[in-house]
């Protein structure tokens, strides 16, 4: 069996990333572990921060509602973003086709995410366009094979 595996984002604003990458995924709010009724409970249950420098725990947790896809844990930190992702997503657009008709779809698709919040970076023309989410974490729109 494979290991199932969580991607992490780092933010300043998880309410506003969780929205962003909700809306680019489909993906939807992860109820809380069992016997939690909320977050907070969940999160009250690890105790009090160690320390003053260490952050309150602030985030969002999405999860595809087929259960196909990893968990999105979008977690709230102090410090800023300093570089470029070493690690990024792809937003995959289905099916191959045509380049004219593959690249229209992916364009389509970074429309829809910049009205959401995201920020065309880079166009590779009928191949994919690099992006950024509303706090400049990288990912790429691109076509799938599904």
């Amino acid at each position: 069996m494979a290991t199932r595996f969580d991607l992490t984002l780092d933010c300043a604003d998880a309410s506003l990333v969780a929205a962003f990458w909700k809306t680019a995924l489909g993906y939807v709010d992860e109820p809380p572990p069992a016997p939690f009724a909320t977050r907070e409970e969940w999160r009250a249950s690890f105790g009090p921060p160690r320390d003053d420098k260490e952050d309150d725990g602030g985030g969002a947790w999405l999860c595809d509602p087929d259960g196909a896809g990893p968990r999105l844990s979008i977690l709230r930190v102090r410090e800023p973003k300093k570089t470029k992702n070493r690690l990024h997503m792809d937003v995959r657009v289905p099916g191959h086709g045509l380049p004219g008709e593959r690249w229209a779809r992916i364009e389509s698709e970074a429309d829809r995410l910049v009205r959401a919040g995201g920020t065309i970076l880079e166009e590779f023309d009928y191949h994919h366009i690099v992006m950024a989410d509303p706090e400049g974490n990288e990912f790429c729109v691109a076509a799938g094979s599904r």
